[in-house]
Parts: structure tokens; C-alpha cells; sequence
């Protein structure tokens, strides 16, 4: 078996039965090393390291199972949906993640095997990234929004708009292809309510769960000034000129503000004494964690800021809507 443990992976991380046999490795022998925990199948024919799959995260070990089922694809396979997605980058439920999905240029032909879903529909334009091919960025925000939960796709969705400088018009255009298709419906209803200016799953999951308690959902990403035009800092969310503002820290309360290497206990007090100016100068500040967000404490505290927001002057300072980042560049081709 020595020869089978010398055995080099591809760059991805996969072992092929028909490079393994060639250097001697029997079926009997890959058999064994399945079965001794070794090796880890990620579908017939394909192995990798059972103990570096064990540590990988969903995102990871899906792109591995793409790797591996890319080889056997027909030509005309394009990675679409939550496989292209991840891909890009984006952040996709691990529950969404059992089978790479591909679209087919055709009118019939649709298959789900246990590692592979294989829908049929138009592809006119295809982005390249490290090889794969897979559908432009737009088409998976509306391919995503009608195939998932409301929540999954606005957290994915928001990513790629941030990311890739999805605009309008665009999405607008994957819609209108995509109006005969099941759950476009579900589609409009997520592109209607994506934004670029969100950061996180935590922000994401944040709007979200204003909308499901019926919170007017608010502006993200704000920088808060002073009448004199002090900056204050940024805020992750502002309810319009209210003089309320939300700040979701996704470890603990003033956690995410502790850079790597600060002294934390430092941080969090510069982290109070900002909470205490924005106080001071008449905003009121709701914070929330992830523990937070499947119920309604959040919402009721907003509730209640709005409420007494209303009762009172507003405050004498702004907030300044922040910039995007640059689209990152892609490759693409038309078909």
C-alpha cells in the first residue's frame, strides 16, 4: 500500500480512480482504504483525504464535490444556482449544499442524482472564474431567489450585488428571462429587497428580521456626524433622518470591534465612549447579537426607539450614506 500512500492529489484535492490505478493501486486496495478512513468518496471514482474533508466547512467541501464532477460534465454544462454562488464567493446555507447544480443550454433533459442537479433552461452569457464556468452573477442572484428560502437567498443575494456591482437593470433582465420559470415570483420579491451596502450574513439576517416583525427596514451603512461635522463613525444601520441607529455585533456585545491584536478590554472602552457621543448628541443606539435575531426583543426595542423618536427633536448631527467598494472584475463570454 505504500505506493497508494505516495499517491499525489490534483490541486483540488481529489484522488481519480483512473490516475490511481495507473500507478499500480488496486480497486481492492482503494476499497480499504474507504473502509479504514483513509480515503473519503466524494462520488464513484473520485477520492480525496479523509481527514482534511473532515475539517473543511460546507462552502469548501462543495467546492471540492464541484471539482470532482466538473470532469464528467457535458460540454454544454454551465455551474448555475447555490454551486455557482459559492463559487463567487458568496455565502450559501450548508443545508442548500448537497449536489452541484448545473443549467443545460436545452428544453428538456432536467435530472437530480444524489451529487448532482441538473436543470434545463437559456444561457446566453457565462462568467469564467479558475477555469469553471458558471452563470453571471445576476443570473445566479435570480436562479438562487427562486429555488430557496426567502432568508438564504437575501444573505447570497446581497453578496453578490455588493461584490459584483449588480445593478438594477441587470436583475431586472434575469427576471424578465426568467418569467415562465418556476418561483420567479419568489425572485421578485428577494431582488426587491437586496442591498448592496450590506456587509454581512449578520446584516443580512438583520434586515430580514425587521421586515418579518414589520419594522421599516432601515438605510445601511451611515456615517453619523455631529452638527459641527465630527465624525462620529459609521453605524451599521440608520432609520432615516429618526435620529435611531442599529449596531449588530456578531460575537458579543462590543466584540466586533475588537481588532486582532488589540487589547480588548481597551477597545471596548473606546467602543462606549463612541456609544456615549452618539447618545450625547441625541441619536439613540439599539445593539443586537446573533443569539438575537430569531426573536422579537430586537424588534420591539426598534419599535419602541421609533415611537419615542417621534416624541422628541430631532437630533442636531446627520448620517452620510457610505460608498460601495469597486466591483470585483470577472471574465465573461457570450455563448
Amino acid at each position: 500500500m505504500e505506493h497508494c500512500q505516495r499517491f499525489r492529489t490534483s490541486d483540488a484535492g481529489i484522488r481519480r480512480r483512473r490516475d490511481v490505478v495507473r500507478t499500480g493501486v488496486t480497486d481492492e486496495e482503494i476499497r480499504r482504504m474507504c473502509l479504514g478512513g483513509s480515503w473519503h468518496r466524494l462520488r464513484r471514482g473520485t477520492y480525496t483525504d479523509r481527514a482534511g474533508f473532515t475539517g473543511l466547512g460546507a462552502a469548501d467541501r462543495h467546492r471540492m464535490l464541484i471539482a470532482a464532477v466538473v470532469d464528467n460534465l457535458s460540454g454544454d454544462a454551465i455551474l448555475s444556482h447555490q454551486s455557482a454562488a459559492v463559487v463567487y464567493g458568496a455565502p450559501v446555507w450548508d443545508q442548500l449544499l448537497p449536489r452541484v447544480c448545473v443549467t443545460r443550454n436545452r428544453r428538456n433533459g432536467g435530472r437530480i442524482k444524489p451529487d448532482l442537479k441538473v436543470h434545463c433552461a437559456p444561457v446566453d452569457t457565462v462568467a469564467e472564474i479558475a477555469g469553471l464556468r458558471l452563470t453571471t452573477p445576476a443570473r445566479t442572484i435570480v436562479d438562487v431567489a427562486r429555488t430557496v428560502p426567502f432568508e438564504a437567498a437575501v444573505v447570497a443575494g446581497d453578496a453578490l450585488v455588493r461584490t459584483y456591482g449588480v445593478g438594477p437593470g441587470a436583475l431586472a433582465a434575469e427576471l424578465e428571462a426568467a418569467k415562465h420559470r418556476h418561483g420567479v415570483h419568489l425572485a421578485r420579491h428577494v431582488v426587491r429587497f437586496l442591498d448592496p451596502h450590506s456587509t454581512s450574513v449578520g446584516e443580512s439576517r438583520s434586515r430580514v428580521m425587521f421586515h418579518r416583525f414589520g419594522i421599516p427596514v432601515p438605510l445601511s451603512h451611515g456615517e453619523v456626524f455631529t452638527s459641527q461635522g465630527t465624525s462620529l463613525g459609521q453605524v451599521d444601520f440608520y432609520f432615516g433622518d429618526t435620529g435611531v441607529v442599529g449596531e449588530f455585533d456578531g460575537r458579543a456585545r462590543y466584540g466586533r470591534l475588537v481588532r486582532s491584536g488589540d487589547d480588548p478590554g481597551q477597545a471596548v472602552v473606546l467602543a462606549k465612549r463612541r456609544e456615549d457621543a452618539l447618545r450625547g448628541n441625541g441619536f439613540q443606539v439599539v445593539r443586537w447579537t446573533w443569539d438575537d435575531l430569531a426573536g422579537g426583543d430586537v424588534a420591539a426595542r426598534i419599535r419602541q426607539a421609533l415611537i419615542y423618536a417621534g416624541q422628541r427633536a430631532r437630533p442636531d448631527g446627520w448620517i452620510r450614506g457610505t460608498d460601495l467598494p469597486e466591483p470585483k472584475p470577472l471574465v465573461l463570454h457570450e455563448l
